[in-house]
């Protein structure tokens, strides 16, 4: 039986010549590739300044730092996300406030934002769940009339449009992620889109130590002496990652629309299936298709995820609530029934195969297999 990988990347042979030549170079760390990076990020984007880091959860914290969020504040984010978003609120010394999700789309319900804004609420992290823009206009209203900062986490979201707003358009900084799964990759890896020009100045040395010169500041023309003018960390983004990613911008778009022609495969092939529910796509939406999930009763769903495993579909669960993790459970005393729907989603979702190296063949057989499959165990 021949597997269904649940992801595979899009690193070509173009994208490893790029990296081979910086690794017969000189300059390894952060450079000219960097930049280059950078700048054809920003350019796709339409930002005004992009920053290459180590990690999305990187880019989250930095953003944090950036905009004055620290001990005493908290910030509102989803219940439903990976883990990385709220730990970066913890690595600013910042507290987690948890909003529950839409039904339909699993994203932060933006109806009840306001309800957990306090004097300590500093700023909104909303994350654009499987490729799904948040409620970017609502948020950014909330935002704008209470004084807060919006750090969009946007490590599903690089291709999203909503309401006519693309991805990062309204927050104050975006971040994103280059990590395995992701539509354009360097194994880890990720970078931060800003608008304003002194907050990415800022940015760039808290990337590096917090000093005011990088290597090839320092290295690559005349010495230049390097001062610490405050603290940072040892998130900067090198040449090597950034050379496999140059590459892949350049394919953003149609990869992004080889995953929604499949994913629209999926929806006609498993709407309507006894037992199985599907998320939803807000109207107005340009859906990122990060990933594709199903939902299915939580007394079934892992009999499900290990049928569909042993029938040869590699699946995953994107995710299991952040307030219902051990070390959230044990630090702030979450029981279960606090966020009941991403509760819900979480004890129901099962995530598809969905990349732009699925052939149409293969999508057919992950139909036919979910379907089998769900109305066996339904």
């Amino acid at each position: 039986m021949r597997k269904i990988e649940f992801f595979r990347h899009n690193i070509d042979e173009r994208d490893i010549r790029r990296a081979a030549a910086v690794l017969r170079s000189v300059f390894l760390t952060t450079g000219a590739e960097v930049a280059a990076f950078e700048d054809g990020m920003r350019r796709y984007l339409g930002s005004e300044h992009v920053v290459g880091l180590t990690s999305c959860t990187a880019a989250l914290h930095l953003g944090l730092e950036a905009w004055g969020v620290g001990p005493g504040d908290e910030v509102i984010t989803p219940a439903m996300s990976f883990c990385a978003t709220s730990n970066a609120i913890l690595h600013a010394g910042a507290v987690p406030a948890f909003v529950d999700s839409e039904e339909g789309t699993g994203n932060i319900d933006a109806e009840l934002i306001e309800g957990r804004i306090t004097r300590r609420t500093k700023a909104i992290m909303p994350v654009h769940l499987y490729g799904h823009l948040a409620d970017m206009r609502r948020i950014r209203s909330i935002a704008g009339r209470r004084g807060l900062a919006v750090i969009e986490d946007a490590a599903h979201c690089l291709e999203g449009r909503r309401d006519g707003i693309r991805v990062g358009q309204l927050g104050d900084a975006a971040a994103f992620s280059f990590y395995a799964t992701k539509s354009i990759t360097s194994g880890e890896g990720g970078a931060i889109s800003v608008h304003d020009a002194p907050k990415a100045d800022l940015l760039r040395h808290l990337r590096l130590h917090g000093i005011d010169k990088g290597a090839a500041d320092r290295y690559t023309k005349r010495y230049r002496h390097w001062d610490m003018p405050i603290l940072g960390w040892k998130y900067n983004m090198d040449n090597i990652q950034a050379a496999l990613l140059m590459g892949q911008m350049n394919d953003v778009g149609a990869r992004c629309r080889r995953r929604r022609r499949i994913a629209e495969e999926y929806e006609r092939g498993l709407e309507g299936v006894p037992g199985l529910t599907l998320m939803r796509t807000a109207p107005c939406t340009e859906h990122a298709r990060h990933l594709f999930t199903i939902r299915v009763r939580p007394a079934r769903r892992d009999k499900v995820l290990v049928a569909l495993q042993e029938a040869g579909v590699g699946v995953a669960v994107n995710y299991r609530p952040i307030h219902l993790l051990r070390y959230y459970r044990t630090r702030f005393g979450f029981k279960p029934g606090a966020f009941p729907v991403a509760e819900r989603i979480g004890s129901e979702t099962i995530s598809l195969p969905l990349y732009p190296k699925l052939s149409d063949r293969e999508a057919e057989t992950v139909v036919r297999t979910v379907r089998r499959v769900v109305s066996r165990h339904a």
